[in-house]
This record gives C-alpha cells, sequence and structure tokens, in this order.
C-alpha cells in the first residue's frame, strides 16, 4: 500500500464505544464490523441475513465479532427493540436496497427500505440517552445529473433518475428534517455520507461490476457489460470507510463538520468501466476482452464524478488506495478467497496495513 499521511480512524476513540450498525452483513457493512471491532468498539448489527452465497459477512465470521439481530428495518417495533438492546452512543446506517436494476425491478420495495427504513430508524432514535452522533450513509447517486460532467458538489440539487438514486435523495431529506426538529434540540448530529462507486474484495452482489469480473474469472465464462463507456468515482472500500469512520468521530467529537459530506478518489482518479475491467482482468491474469449485452437496458448516467474538496478539508480525508493500487488490492483479496485463504485473517490484515 502507498505510504501516505492521512487522518485515519481514532483507535481510542472507538475503544469501548457502543456502535449500531445496520447493514452488517452486507459489503461494506462487513468491512466496518471488521474495523470497528480491530479498534475495540462494541459492535451490534441489525440487518437482514446475507443474500449471496458466498459473502463477506461468512467468509470473515462476523457474528463472531458483533452481536447479530437479523430482522427488516420496515419494522418499526424490531427497530425500536433492537435500539433498546444495543443502547448505542454511534450509530452507522448502512442497511438499504443499494441495486440500480433491482430498484427498477422493485421501485415500491426500493423506497420503502430506503426512505421508510431510515425515517423509522432516526424516529426510533428520538430521545435515547448517550446518543453521540448518527451517520446515515446514501451515495454518489443522489444528484440532479444532467450530465455536464462537472464534478457534483454537496450544495447541487438532488435528484435520481432511477428508483434507488431517488430513494437515497430523498432520504438526505428525511435526515435533514429529522436532524432540523429533532435532533438538532438535542445536540445530537445527524449527518449523511455521499460515496462513491466503492469496489474491494468479498463484493459477491448481483449486477455490480467488480463481482461479475470475479465471477467470469472464476467460471471461465465471457464477460457481459452493460454500459462500458460509462465513468465513475471508483474507490477502494477502505479508503471510503475511512472516510465515513473520521467523519462519525468529527461529529460526534463536536468539531462541527457540514452535515452532508462526499467521499471518493482524487480529482482524475475516475475512469471508464472499460478501463477499469482491462484493469481489473489484467490483475486477475484473464485474458482481456468482454462483450456489449444484448437487448434493452435500463437507462444509466454516462458522466459522474464528485468533488470531495470539503471532506479533505474539513476532515483531512485522502485516499491512499488510488487507481492502479484499488485494483490491485481488490484483486488480491479474490485471488485469496480463490486459493482457499482465512478471510478473516486476509481482511484484518488489509486492514492492519491500511492503518500502519
Amino acid at each position: 500500500m502507498e505510504s501516505v499521511d492521512v487522518r485515519r480512524p481514532d483507535a481510542a476513540f472507538w475503544r469501548g464505544r457502543r456502535v449500531l450498525l445496520t447493514g452488517h452483513t452486507g459489503f461494506k457493512g462487513g468491512w466496518t464490523a471488521l474495523w470497528l471491532h480491530r479498534m475495540g468498539a462494541e459492535v451490534a448489527g441489525l440487518a437482514l441475513a446475507p443474500d449471496t452465497d458466498p459473502n463477506f459477512y461468512t467468509l470473515a465470521r462476523i457474528h463472531e465479532i458483533a452481536s447479530d439481530r437479523f430482522g427488516d428495518i420496515r419494522d418499526s417495533s424490531f427497530v425500536a427493540d433492537a435500539i433498546a438492546k444495543a443502547r448505542p452512543q454511534i450509530v452507522l446506517h448502512m442497511a438499504a436496497q443499494p441495486l440500480v436494476r433491482r430498484s427498477v425491478r422493485a421501485p415500491v420495495e426500493t423506497f420503502d427500505i430506503n426512505v421508510m427504513g431510515a425515517a423509522r430508524l432516526f424516529d426510533a432514535l428520538r430521545g435515547l440517552k448517550g446518543l453521540e452522533a448518527i451517520l446515515a450513509i446514501t451515495t454518489d447517486k443522489v444528484y440532479e445529473n444532467p450530465e455536464r460532467g462537472s464534478p457534483f458538489r454537496e450544495s447541487d440539487p438532488l435528484g435520481g433518475h432511477d428508483p434507488y438514486s431517488a430513494s437515497k435523495a430523498a432520504v438526505e431529506i428525511v435526515a435533514a428534517s429529522y436532524a432540523q426538529t429533532f435532533f438538532d434540540e438535542q445536540r445530537i448530529p445527524l449527518a449523511t455520507a455521499r460515496g462513491g462507486n466503492v469496489i474491494g474484495g468479498g463484493d459477491f452482489s448481483e449486477d455490480r461490476i467488480v463481482p461479475d469480473i470475479f465471477r467470469a474469472h472464476a467460471l471461465g465464462t465471457p464477460l457481459t457489460l452493460r454500459n462500458p463507456s460509462a465513468t465513475r468515482p471508483w474507490q477502494h472500500v477502505l479508503d471510503c470507510l475511512c472516510g465515513y469512520l473520521i467523519y462519525a468521530e468529527a461529529l460526534a467529537k463536536g468539531e462541527n463538520p457540514p452535515r452532508a459530506l462526499n467521499f471518493g478518489p482524487q480529482p482524475g482518479a475516475d475512469m471508464p468501466v472499460s478501463a477499469l475491467v482491462g484493469a481489473m482482468q489484467n490483475a486477475f491474469g484473464m485474458t482481456a476482452g468482454w462483450r456489449h449485452a444484448e437487448g434493452p437496458q435500463p437507462r444509466e448516467m454516462q458522466l459522474l464524478a464528485l468533488d470531495t474538496s470539503a471532506a479533505r478539508a474539513c476532515l483531512g480525508f485522502a485516499d491512499r488506495l488510488v487507481g492502479a493500487a484499488a485494483i490491485a488490492e481488490t484483486a488480491r483479496w479474490y485471488l485469496d478467497f480463490m486459493r482457499g485463504c482465512d478471510m478473516r485473517e486476509a481482511s484484518a490484515r488489509a486492514i492492519a496495513d491500511y492503518m500502519a
């Protein structure tokens, strides 16, 4: 990994802190649970059971380091009971229906999970004693996107063409409403983090580019791309989560950062899907190549980039795994998995190296 002077999560801050992590059975949620555990936090997870096989949650044995509460975030009584048992000081809200194409197939379900799930969580947290900060994770896709090519700033208009993007934009409004109506009076910061397109080991989701590349490699099948020319702000999962964790720290410590921040790669690190595919195939030792998906596909934005200068200025955020380094680190995890390595140890080692 590169040796870059960046602000990293403060283990002394997290040690012994009670953290409620929703979505801990997901890709980013599992990595977050492992990182928090390494720093000594008491992690309570709230999520549905994993929906892929294999999955990071099982491979990294997250059930050994987080108290599991399996259930639906749309169930108000379940959410309230989980909060009462966890008594969290910090809440990291990652539970969501996170897939664009699934949102097109199931728009009402997506809005219900993402928007009303967040509202139910915020509502159950009102009046909770000992609560220090709430950070809700949304996405880089919350912005109205006229595809001018300019990186989005936090002050740009919210929008969302597809149901997933629109649902996450709505979460931004719900979070701001709950903050201004309830949590500001309690002096509990409620903020949102808008992350870029995250890559990294342990993602096995459907309709995501890196898992698709890995599956093609593992099965020896042709790789099919829907939108090879689309450009995205690819970011390694550890860089993204580093931003989330230092943001939550800053909120809880009273540093008064903005209540919405973008997290993505440094300027110039965006690349088209086809370029990412070629580099990832090379890292896997695959023969480069892909074919274009046939038939009509849901509309996807061609250009998407984030202006992350606010997070860099107010938090000291900086990405360490940029471009080729992010791709190499991602490929290393999957190759270790294919070799039968202990993926808890491999993942914990990756976090330790990042923090070194």
